[in-house]
């Protein structure tokens, strides 16, 4: 049975996240899907701790700090987030709707459909070792822990903050049998107190570090049981794997986008600046995925935008309601929406 909503917000990094928030007070309910398992889109994935300088109003945040505040602050109009979902096919319906179905299945009806999908969908890279694809979703996972990996031998590949992350969360629990960190080279590409935590669980001997790269595997009875691990001096060791987790990072695709019959512009979409809409009716697109004359990639200009599509989206979604500009600071409409007495959230 599709989900039906009023919009659909294809991304959930900073500008799918603020999108929400500027539906929310035109009173547009909408449902968000991204392709990755969980909210923030690059800002969580490529520079989650890294300082970022020109948020208006914010002097100095992370990528991390900014997911959170937006999350907060979109809270108040309860838009489901349909994550690890990356939309395979867009038909629009006689009554002038949309049905979109996901790579996964899962449908939904919406009146109009808002892109912010970034500079595509981000999807994992994949450990290249012949014949271990079948394990995906059973032993082999990309940028997703299992729920259970009590008694079990854990291998992870990778030298980023996502790959240290998941080595100290299972450290720390002390569940698994075993824990190996493997990387390609000793030197990490992550937050230095993350690292200095993997040296100190390791010293612990809460969990083994390796040099080296994957390159086969052992198996019985259908089941992965040890991956091949040959290091920088050429010698394979087996290591006992019952659970291999790999965080080689993503890369973007534009994937499905370019074949929705959209107007594209060395592949990203075409809009107006009025409302951000495409050239098909009913869809508009905010952000990196959008092109235009003097399109600056910026945060702060996708914001801009999602206000102005918004408003578009609204002459759709209640056709002849003409929503008039009102101010946080001063509507008692909006308050109420926001769940304030009087006073708008910090920041609002």
């Amino acid at each position: 049975m599709p989900i039906e909503t009023d919009a659909l917000v294809i991304g959930a990094g900073p500008v799918g996240l603020f999108q929400v928030f500027q539906l929310g007070l035109l009173e547009i309910k909408c449902h968000v899907i991204d392709a990755l398992p969980y909210p923030g889109g690059q800002c969580i994935e490529l520079y989650p701790d890294k300082p970022i300088y020109d948020i208006p109003g914010t002097p100095r945040t992370t990528g991390r700090e900014l997911t959170a505040s937006l999350l907060a602050q979109i809270k108040p109009f309860d838009a489901p987030l349909h994550l690890g979902q990356v939309v395979s096919q867009i038909e629009k319906l006689p009554d002038g709707r949309f049905q979109v179905e996901t790579f996964k299945g899962h449908q939904f009806k919406a009146k109009v459909i808002i892109i912010a999908a970034g500079v595509g969908a981000f999807q994992p890279k994949l450990l290249k070792v012949a014949g271990l694809e079948k394990f995906q979703n059973s032993q082999l996972f990309y940028h997703v822990q299992p729920e259970a990996t009590a008694g079990q031998n854990v291998l992870i590949v990778g030298g980023e903050d996502s790959a240290l992350e998941c080595a100290v969360d299972l450290a720390t629990t002390g569940q698994a049998k075993s824990v190996t960190l493997l990387h390609r080279r000793d030197v990490y590409q992550a937050a230095p107190e993350l690292v200095a935590k993997v040296h100190a669980f390791r010293d612990a001997k809460a969990l083994q570090l390796m040099v080296g790269q994957v390159t086969g595997f052992d198996e019985q009875a259908g089941k992965l049981t040890a991956a091949h691990v040959t290091d920088v001096d050429g010698q394979t060791h087996a290591v006992p794997t019952d659970t291999l987790l790999v965080y080689l990072g993503l890369s973007p695709k534009l994937g499905p986008v370019a074949d929705w019959g959209l107007a594209m512009a060395r592949k990203q979409v075409e809009v107006d600046t009025e409302k951000f809409a495409t050239s098909v009716p009913g869809i508009f697109a905010v952000g990196d995925i959008n092109s235009y004359p003097g399109k600056k990639k910026l945060i702060l200009s996708g914001f801009h935008e999602c206000a102005l599509a918004a408003f578009g989206a609204a002459d759709i979604v209640s056709p002849g309601k003409n929503p008039q500009l009102e101010y946080t600071t001063s509507s008692t409409r909006l308050h109420r929406l926001l769940g304030v007495d009087g006073q708008a959230p910090a920041g609002v």
